[in-house]
């Protein structure tokens, strides 16, 4: 019987013992918004029609397929899905760090990598207190109380914000208001920055920082922009590598953005940029092959894009969006400033003709009969252009005219229920195979620190 007991003790304590140094020393978890399989899928395909390298994280060794669904509705939303992946338990649409019973303020992995003795980093390309970045960090009833998730924001602690901006940071009408959060953020010790300079000048020692950057989307930002997913990713890399390790959420937040506008172009050239962030991350953990692992998935789908359309019927043709070079936010934009540009120089409002020159310019369509191209407009198009422009409503049909010849469809311009792909590389990547609930992979990746 002694003999029994100490082999069961030994047995727990070797169990316990290779639990605790079964955590990777480099956590990367990337969360594309809005992201599931038919986004990665467009994006790849676009890619490999443009000439460019295949996604990065469509070929990772292991998937899963996640279900999204929140504690009270099908359909998530982004607060509760955050929450869900950060923290590992279901919780209502809007609630940020807290449970289902609106108390109980729930543990994120970015806090357990912490107490860990982690570094950790949050990294998006929207407001750093929007909904999935806030869960990893807040705890409020409400993703809509903005200011008082900038003060969870300081109160975290966390070593490396990055993002666009602190949305409402001076927001006096707030009851709990203390300040302007920026201000607040540098009383605290953070390094708070928003120029391009003192970002390239970031090096490894200079202590907690908050980065304000201004991110437009991938679609709209110049070729040499300083502020993109990939450079904040690997200045996080710089700034958070040190003996212990470090823990870091990277979102692609305009992913969804673009799913809600049902903009196809924008949307995969975001997918592309996240991809991007990604391949930062690989190049990094082929450094550290034995001491890194990187997930990727998504925490809802957004605008139920499918691969096909009726127009098109059994094909696709995605590098036809190639030809559309700016947002359809954008594009409305554009016509503006050209009609006031008109209206100052000629006295008079743009004719069609001008906005056809435009829209051959931004979006490649083609106004000539006579032309062969598959970019030409059909009558319908045009008399659909025609009336979009009397409406003042030119960048949402053109957007979805662009979407009809490429062969994509959307069904909303919300979120779905669907499934998203969850893809891993690295150490304990197949802990992530299978189709699970989204509070697995914080359950899992928490189980790593046991």
């Amino acid at each position: 019987m002694k003999r029994l007991l100490t082999l069961f003790l030994t047995v727990m304590f070797v169990a316990v013992f290779a639990a605790n140094g079964n955590a990777p020393k480099y956590i990367f978890l990337f969360i594309g918004d809005g992201m599931a399989t038919p986004q990665r899928m467009v994006a790849d395909e676009f890619a490999r029609h443009a000439g460019h390298d295949r996604l990065i994280i469509n070929q990772m060794p292991y998937h899963g397929t996640t279900r999204t669904g929140s504690a009270n509705s099908l359909v998530t939303d982004s607060a509760a899905s955050g929450t869900a992946i950060a923290c590992g338990e279901k919780t209502y649409n809007g609630a940020i760090g807290i449970a289902n019973d609106k108390k109980r303020h729930l543990e994120s992995i970015a806090y357990v990598a912490k107490k860990n003795g982690r570094k950790v980093g949050i990294v998006t390309t929207v407001t750093i207190n929007h909904a999935t970045p806030a869960a990893f960090y807040a705890h409020r009833t409400n993703r809509s109380q903005y200011y008082e998730i900038g003060l969870d924001l300081i109160k975290s602690g966390f070593d490396y914000f990055a993002g666009g901006g602190v949305a409402m940071s001076d927001n006096k009408k707030s009851k709990e208001y203390q300040g302007d959060i920026n201000d607040l953020a540098r009383k605290a010790g953070y390094k708070v920055i928003s120029r391009e300079s003192e970002f390239k000048a970031l090096k490894q020692g200079n202590g907690k920082v908050l980065i304000n950057a201004n991110i437009p989307y991938a679609i709209d930002t110049p070729e040499n922009a300083v502020f993109t997913l990939a450079n904040l990713t690997a200045k996080g890399i710089e700034m958070l590598d040190n003996s212990k390790g470090f823990f870091m959420m990277v979102e692609g937040g305009k992913i969804d953005h673009a799913g809600h506008a049902n903009d196809a172009a924008a949307n995969l050239r975001e997918v592309l940029a996240f991809d991007d962030a990604v391949r930062v991350a690989v190049d990094f953990a082929k450094k550290h092959p034995e001491e890194t692992l990187i997930v990727v998935t998504g925490d809802h789908e957004t605008g139920g894009m499918t691969m096909g359309f009726a127009a098109t019927g059994y094909a696709m043709y995605m590098e036809r969006l190639a030809h559309q070079k700016c947002s359809a936010g954008m594009l409305g934009g554009i016509v503006k400033k050209a009609k006031a540009e008109k209206l100052k120089k000629e006295k008079k409002d743009l004719s069609y003709e001008d906005i056809y020159q435009l829209l051959n310019k931004y979006y490649g369509f083609i106004f000539d009969e006579k032309s062969k191209s598959p970019m030409k407009l059909s009558a319908a198009d045009k008399e659909k252009i025609k009336k979009a422009i009397d409406k003042g409503n030119l960048p949402n049909t053109a957007r979805l005219i662009m979407a009809s010849k490429a062969g994509i469809g959307w069904s909303t311009g919300a979120h779905t229920a669907l499934p998203v792909l969850t893809t891993a590389t690295g150490k304990n990547a197949e802990k992530f195979s299978g189709f699970y609930e989204n509070t697995e992979i914080s359950n899992r990746l928490k189980e790593m620190f046991k």
